[in-house]
């Protein structure tokens, strides 16, 4: 018998990203019980490509594409993207929240108190970050170390597995904090794909979901989506709460290769360093690539002379703040296109990678295609949630990136811990 149907609980929380991670912390350390359902898998991470492929990577379920061929990804797993991201803990943008009256710093505070945030030691910077953050200091920009939310002392170097799912515990991720939940006693049920909504106009009073090749439905007295800035309109709609999905953003980037002679790398932790240049609108830092990536990447723009190149090639990625626009389909597709001002953006920091990368003497300099990452704005503070996050229906609320009001351009994991904790916070 499935046993979770027979016990009641506080909250249903559908997703386990940052957003849905820290509400759950949030609530469950308060004494509230939980009910955590995840579409993805709740496997251990291990680090391996053959992990990485379906949580991100399979078309039409976490992997998609534009009418371009942008491929836009987002983890689909145990922890949402957090699984798969580069553990970066960019500042929210605190004030574009002021104006829609939400004071993330004191959140940010405390996350910052609880959580491992700091730019990685010397010991684990790499060769190839070392290589261009020296030649961008050389060239005149502050080219510093980011923060990272990572337990250090846990963290290996020559590791190339964070992008696949760190299998040792060193980079955090919200999964963490879903298994905080279920210490203080919420109920986690993974491979769970939630369908829709009950709702009756008024208030939302439970959720319904097939599990284990079988319909259920569960009941709380309070609802929160944290399914993603894909998951969470496409539910909306099919609940019957039109207006979710249309002009929003996601972050658009490209990879920019070089190689270097007297390097033996392709293992470190990506994204350790770089700037934000945040007046031509993109951020430029490392990026290496574990080797079979590097391969895809590589093939894709049909560079295979440079696919024995990767222990010898630095990587920049420049990535660009979008701009509102584009919709989702009814079945999920993604429809946008980059317009002139992506573009010339990318088009920027792609000139401004070459310069760093010819500074420090690489060679045969070429970019990948067009990539995006971070969707979000598709259920809008300000337009369909409020200021707490509620929506036109009681008892339901949203916290992912889809609530984020504008573009932004940078990762958006410690803005949506501040969220889901001052969300937490409101309910309890």
């Amino acid at each position: 018998m499935h046993t979770f149907l027979d016990e009641e609980y506080d909250v249903i929380i559908v997703g386990s990203g940052p957003g849905g991670g820290s509400v759950a912390h949030e609530l469950s350390r308060r004494g509230w019980k939980a009910l955590l359902l995840e579409k993805g898998s709740g496997e251990p991470l291990r680090g391996t490509a053959a992990q990485l492929i379906p949580m991100a990577l399979i078309p039409g379920r976490s992997l998609h594409f534009t009418e371009q061929m942008v491929g836009l990804i987002h983890g689909l797993t145990l922890g949402g993207s957090s699984a798969i991201y580069y553990a970066n803990a960019f500042e929210p943008p605190y004030e574009m929240f002021d104006k829609y009256g939400i004071d993330l710093r004191p959140e940010v505070d405390e996350i910052k108190r609880e959580l491992p945030i700091a730019p990685l030691a010397d010991a684990l910077l790499g060769p190839a970050a070392r290589r261009i953050m020296d030649s961008a200091r050389q060239l005149g920009y502050e080219w510093n170390r980011l923060p990272k939310i990572v337990y250090q002392d846990k963290c290996r170097p020559h590791c190339d597995k964070c992008v696949m799912g760190c299998p040792y515990g060193a980079k955090w991720s919200s999964g963490m904090y879903i298994d905080g939940a279920q210490q203080n006693g919420s109920v986690l049920l993974t491979r769970a794909s939630v369908t829709r909504v009950v709702h009756d106009h008024h208030a939302a009073s439970g959720v319904e979901f097939k599990y284990r090749g079988r319909e259920f439905r569960a009941s709380a007295p309070v609802i929160v989506l944290a399914a993603g800035g894909i998951g969470t309109p496409l539910l909306l709609r099919r609940s019957g709460l039109e207006g979710a999905g249309s002009d929003f953003f996601f972050d658009p980037l490209l990879i920019v290769f070089g190689m270097v002679d007297g390097m033996d790398g392709g293992k470190e932790f990506p994204m350790a360093a770089g700037h934000n240049f945040h007046e031509d609108g993109y951020i430029l830092t490392d990026l290496v690539l574990p080797r079979w990536l590097y391969w895809l990447f590589t093939s894709q723009v049909l560079r295979f002379d440079r696919l024995p190149a990767h222990s010898r090639t630095l990587p920049i990625m420049v990535k660009a703040r979008d701009e509102l626009g584009g919709h989702l389909t009814r079945r999920g597709a993604v429809r946008k296109r980059l317009g002139p001002g992506e573009r010339q953006r990318l088009l920027g920091g792609y000139e401004k990678a070459c310069q760093i990368l010819r500074n420090a003497g690489a060679r045969h300099i070429y970019k990948s295609w067009y990539l995006a990452v971070h969707p979000g704005g598709t259920a809008r503070i300000g337009e369909f949630v409020d200021s707490n996050l509620k929506t036109e229906i009681d008892n339901l609320y949203i916290c992912d990136a889809s609530v984020i009001p504008e573009a932004w351009g940078l990762p958006p994991t410690l803005t949506l811990l501040a969220l889901g904790r001052r969300l937490g916070q409101h309910l309890s």
